[in-house]
């Protein structure tokens, strides 16, 4: 018994003293260095091709620029439209000057043909004279260029709904021969009064009237009345009758389809009416005697 306790005693010493050099061992060993790590610099934010704030700022700054464009050009174009007849209208105060209308330039341009031969108001007519006055503009000698109690009235039907009837003085519709253009819209029509004012108070009467005798379309391709005498009463514009002179006066506001050579039954009434007008015609014809 006392040798078995001997042995467990040796076998304990020597498994303390393993032990034991197993933690020194343990102790002696150094730690692995390890390289320390670098601090991660932190990524740029990659930007995006089309950020919202850009192009939420863009895009007004552009429809401001595109419309700012716009508006200059048509300010110019406004300018431009009324500069030009302005120049134009002292220009023609001459009466040594024959202008020409927009329609026939634009007939020339086109390559159709254009019949016109100018004439002083000395060798027309006073038939036509009279005749074009009782039935284009009974107050030519009063107004200045345009007939607002006329313009009222157009104002008033367009207000209630009406068709408007016709308002335009002889002024007003020189002004639409000689610079502006014969298709009917508002616009044509807010040109023609200033223009007409402004004609009415640079020329006389009397050149006025001329003016608009000599650039009137009297049929397709036919300005002017002494082209309207001769191609259609194959005599000269000083040489009408009345009743020639008042056929002539009811094509004025159609010539495409009216044709004084051959007028109908609606036309030969109206013309016997303008005839009756012309005779009592004498104090309204006064600033052009």
């Amino acid at each position: 018994m006392a040798r078995d306790a001997k042995k467990k005693d040796k076998a304990g010493r020597k498994t303390k003293k393993r032990d034991r050099s197993n933690d020194s061992k343990q102790i002696s060993k150094k730690p692995a260095k390890t390289k320390p790590s670098k601090p991660k610099t932190p990524k740029k934010p990659t930007r995006p091709t089309k950020p919202e704030a850009v192009t939420a700022s863009v895009k007004p700054s552009r429809k401001r620029r595109w419309r700012w464009a716009i508006f200059k050009l048509a300010l110019f174009l406004l300018i431009l439209a009324c500069l030009i007849p302005t120049v134009f209208t002292y220009v023609y105060r001459s009466s040594s000057i024959n202008p020409v209308s927009t329609l026939m330039i634009s007939r020339w341009i086109s390559g159709e043909p254009v019949t016109r031969s100018w004439v002083p108001l000395e060798k027309i007519s006073p038939f036509v004279i009279q005749s074009v006055i009782s039935s284009e503009d009974g107050k030519f000698c009063a107004h200045e260029g345009v007939d607002w109690d006329a313009v009222n009235l157009v104002v008033d039907d367009l207000i209630e709904g009406e068709r408007p009837r016709g308002a335009s003085t002889i002024p007003m519709q020189t002004v639409k021969n000689l610079y502006l253009w014969s298709s009917r819209s508002y616009v044509r029509k807010g040109l023609e009064v200033p223009l007409a004012l402004l004609v009415d108070k640079v020329w006389s009467k009397k050149r006025l009237l001329e003016i608009y005798l000599n650039i009137a379309e009297w049929g397709p391709g036919i300005f002017g009345v002494e082209a309207a005498a001769r191609h259609h009463f194959k005599r000269s514009a000083k040489s009408l009758n009345r009743k020639q002179a008042a056929l002539l006066a009811v094509t004025l506001p159609n010539p495409i389809l009216r044709n004084p050579r051959k007028p109908g039954k609606g036309m030969r009434r109206l013309a016997r009416l303008v005839e009756r007008r012309a005779r009592q015609s004498g104090a309204y014809i006064k600033c052009v005697r």
